[in-house]
């Protein structure tokens, strides 16, 4: 039974980074004085970071003489980052490119500081798009207006999602387009293999081996799809919490920094997984969720009329979406112990809050209903 005092509706406190935030707005206005067009100065206000904002890079939100911005940096180096590198310019580059071969929605790319001499990193300034996005911190699945839709209303969300999958898949020859994504051989080796090399760095502060991580990373290779197919551009991060939408259309894609050239399946199973991850939190709290949301069946269902690609091993590939997820999770439950947000576990697994989860999926034993 969960813990009655635990306040499910509540934002978990996680530091993302230590950032002088006010310090920040003087630098990246002289930058911008650099960059808007026919501007003597600029004058920035009303700088912030969103609340429940991502738990890796920083995103800032501010108004640029009137303009509203929002800013997207790295950590710095004393947050315990999530992740090893954070390639800033790469991303506004992939969110570029996106916008020149499709019809994919992202936010207008104002300019980019590839140096790092501005604010000790390099920075991305885009166009702040007006709208609304399901929270991750507290979870969509306790309340909001996600939940308080109809279940038309959440279907239209679902499939307009799924659109968006399919259009940033339709890309016509993704490798050469995104050329800085690309890698050698075969593209779901390559993906695995880096997930692989980034479980290995984030042990490298403690040395833990986590045995739910090392039990899944035998379950795939054991299991390896017998033909994954060619690489498109995988987005990554797919998932509704990296949309906003008005009302229940997309209009800006968000969070780029897991993009890599994958099979389709990558990110078709990382949505549905994502959501499988926050509907068994609220069932863990005897909470309803939103169980009509997100299914397998319907988003797969959906991809392939919209794709006409025929989604093959989705068993594996909603196991390796776990797997991903849980080697995110365990890195980011390390920077909470390290800023004294939580406690040490006294089981390894315990540095994966969806174990049992991933345990059922390896086993086979979880249950869609």
């Amino acid at each position: 039974m969960p813990e009655a005092e635990h306040d499910v509706h509540a934002e978990t406190k996680m530091t993302v980074h230590e950032r002088d935030v006010e310090a920040l707005a003087g630098p990246i206005a002289g930058w911008l004085e650099t960059v808007l067009p026919a501007e003597d100065s600029v004058t920035i206000s009303d700088l912030h970071a969103p609340q429940g904002a991502g738990m890796s890079s920083v995103t800032l939100l501010f108004d640029a003489n009137g303009q509203s911005l929002a800013a997207r940096m790295p950590p710095d180096d004393t947050s315990f980052p999530v992740f090893p590198s954070y390639d800033i310019v790469q991303q506004f580059e992939v969110m570029t490119l996106v916008a020149e071969h499709s019809d994919v929605p992202v936010p207008p790319i104002i300019g980019v500081e590839t140096t790092g001499d501005v604010v000790g990193a390099p920075f991305g300034i885009m166009g702040a798009v007006i709208g609304r996005t399901p929270t991750d911190n507290p979870p969509y699945v306790f309340g909001g207006w996600l939940m308080d839709a109809t279940p038309e209303e959440r279907r239209e969300l679902q499939d307009n999602t799924v659109a968006v999958l399919a259009g940033i898949h339709g890309i016509a020859d993704a490798p050469r387009v995104f050329a800085t994504l690309a890698t050698d051989g075969e593209p779901l080796r390559a993906h695995v293999d880096a997930l692989r090399a980034y479980y290995e760095w984030t042990r490298s502060t403690d040395g833990l081996r986590i045995p739910i991580i090392e039990e899944a990373f035998d379950w795939l290779e054991a299991n390896w799809p017998a033909d994954p197919g060619p690489g498109v551009l995988s987005w990554g991060d797919s998932r509704p919490g990296n949309i906003i939408y008005d009302q229940f259309t997309p209009v800006a894609v968000l969070d780029w920094e897991m993009a890599a050239i994958a099979p389709r399946e990558v990110d078709l199973a990382w949505v549905v997984f994502l959501h499988c991850f926050f509907q068994d939190i609220a069932n863990v709290f005897e909470m309803p969720g939103i169980p009509d949301f997100c299914r397998r069946e319907d988003i797969v269902a959906t991809y392939e009329q919209l794709s006409g690609h025929t989604v093959r091993d989705f068993d594996w590939y909603i196991a390796y979406a776990a797997l991903r997820h849980a080697v995110v999770m365990s890195q980011v439950k390390r920077r909470m112990i390290h800023f004294g947000e939580e406690q040490q576990p006294d089981d390894p697994d315990g540095f994966v809050m969806h174990a049992a989860l991933l345990k059922r999926l390896l086993e086979g034993t979880h249950s869609w209903v």
